[in-house]
């Protein structure tokens, strides 16, 4: 169909060394050298060249290479996707770039390398400073290798972000607070919190059906959440979106995206590509539509991903969605009383109690569209 111009770009490498207990991404861990990892990086060359000559890629503002983990595929490799990338569309200052690493697999030389190819975020999948935390988790990193990752980065990067994990089986508080201090102590510009979720068919999923793994209960999760907030927002990094903190100018601009409603081009297995005009919005991932949503369930899709951010929802914004969503005022009286939002000027933003029961935030807005 006619679409408005894609604003991002994700571009997903499906590698690892190994596979975490957690994990239910779409990945496999493979041998170094595999020559299936030199196989699949020529195709997603050939994929990224031929959108640029259709002219899809003219407009994007953000590139995202995920995975896995991209820096499993080396530097020969990353400089041949980066280098892809680069003589397919306008790389240019202004596009942020975020290139995912785990701290095994990154060293300086590699940081120079995709830095001069036109990088300039890195993403570092930490989830703790704790060896313990590492090894219950099925990391193969240690804190040590983390703190050197973020060292190196810094070499050439000064938009260093890393991901924690809170909710962990036998996490204490006081773990996830001396890794957050940790954290601040590297100096690194962006931390995401994520709590732990047993997904299906993990090996954590596995573990708990046979009741050998035990985590802290939802109240537990939700105090650990609120330690992480008054933690990084002491230390200077503000709480824009529901799970990130960043210092002042160093926001993840391809995760806004996703809140944006901007579309979005995915490519390799997996990957997603969300492709809109004034009347739909469809998702498809692996030549699957995922979604297929019209006028009124965009507007209730736009408002429901506004309000993960800590801005929420401007008076400007809320005139608009009420015109598309009859039910709106209903539904934030509503809310408003259950204490998930509070008005902001004019408009309408998520409270912290708001954010820690999301399901029933989100779910509520979404059903406007129904």
């Amino acid at each position: 169909m006619p679409h408005d111009a894609y604003k991002a770009l994700y571009v997903h490498v499906p590698f690892c060394k190994s596979r975490c207990s957690y994990c239910d991404f779409h990945t496999r861990a493979v041998k170094e050298g595999s020559p299936e990892v030199d196989a699949y990086l020529e195709g997603l060359v050939r994929d990224i060249r031929s959108k640029g000559a259709e002219g899809e890629l003219a407009e994007v503002e953000t590139v995202y290479i995920g995975g896995g983990t991209p820096t499993f595929a080396g530097s020969r490799g990353l400089t041949q996707l980066l280098y892809a990338i680069g003589t397919s569309m306008h790389l240019t200052t202004e596009v942020e770039c975020t290139v995912e690493a785990n701290p095994e697999s990154l060293d300086e030389r590699l940081v120079r390398d995709i830095w001069a190819l036109g990088a300039n975020r890195l993403s570092l999948g930490v989830q703790s400073f704790d060896d313990g935390l590492l090894e219950t988790l099925g990391r193969i990193h240690t804190a040590d290798d983390a703190k050197r990752a973020v060292n190196d980065a810094q070499c050439r990067f000064e938009n260093v972000s890393i991901d924690l994990m809170c909710g962990l089986p036998g996490q204490t508080p006081e773990q996830l607070e001396s890794s957050i201090e940790t954290a601040v102590g590297l100096g690194v510009t962006h931390v995401s919190i994520y709590p732990l979720t047993i997904e299906k068919g993990t090996k954590f999923e596995k573990m708990m059906r046979k009741g050998r793994l035990h985590i802290p209960d939802e109240d537990t999760q939700a105090d650990m959440m609120e330690l992480a907030c008054t933690r990084l927002e002491d230390a200077g990094l503000r709480r824009y979106e529901v799970a990130s903190y960043a210092r002042p100018g160093f926001e993840s601009r391809h995760n806004m995206s996703y809140w944006q409603g901007k579309p979005y081009l995915g490519i390799g297995e997996s990957a997603v590509t969300m492709t809109q005009n004034a009347q739909r919005r469809m998702r498809v991932q692996d030549g699957v539509v995922v979604d297929d949503l019209d006028e009124v369930q965009m507007a209730a899709e736009d408002l429901m991903l506004s309000m993960r951010m800590t801005e929420g929802v401007h008076a400007e914004a809320c005139a608009a969605f009420r015109k598309a969503l009859p039910g709106f005022d209903d539904a934030f009286e509503w809310l408003a009383a259950f204490g998930l939002v509070e008005a902001h000027d004019g408009g309408w933003r998520p409270t912290q109690k708001g954010w820690l029961l999301g399901n029933e935030l989100f779910g509520a807005l979404l059903d406007l569209g129904a």
